[in-house]
């Protein structure tokens, strides 16, 4: 049976952190699928179209890494897509405590699909959507913290 992942988050945009994730645990998987989950109780920057672009961009160069988005649930997605795993980054104890929380209530919810974390490169710990939202909003560059190749105008 092949492991599959998924790699759930808004990617609001997609950090060098979430970059860094993927390309470590392709090792670990057959496949990962970086899904973009719609979440209709967080506004977004940028459209899921915009999003799910620069996702196959920056993954075009990695075979097992195909992109997607949801609706719903991450377990039903993760059902619906035959993947037995859920990939998470961590970059703080803070994180640790929401995620773990989440993949418990995932476990009670769907026992067969499993919960994989990866402990975040040391210089991505800082790395948040939340934070570069915040300085594209102000009209900073995001260059040094974005994949390289995608272009964010500034306001």
């Amino acid at each position: 049976m092949a492991r599959i992942a998924v790699f759930p988050g808004s990617f609001d945009p997609v950090t060098r952190g979430h970059e860094d994730i993927v390309r470590r645990a392709v090792k670990l998987f057959d496949k990962i699928i970086v899904a973009v989950g719609e979440n209709a109780a967080k506004k977004s920057l940028f459209t899921t179209e915009q999003r799910l672009s620069w996702l196959r961009s920056v993954f075009a160069d990695e075979a097992s890494v195909a992109v997607a988005s949801y609706t719903g649930l991450t377990v039903d997605f993760c059902l619906k897509s035959s993947a037995g795993y859920i990939l998470r980054g961590l970059r703080s104890v803070a994180d640790f405590e929401f995620e773990r929380g989440t993949g418990q209530m995932n476990k009670l919810m769907v026992p067969t699909i499993e919960t994989v974390f990866l402990l975040c490169a040391p210089e991505f710990s800082a790395l948040s959507s939340t934070i570069i939202r915040d300085i594209i909003r102000n009209g900073g560059d995001v260059t040094p913290f974005i994949p390289s190749g995608i272009v964010i105008a500034k306001p």
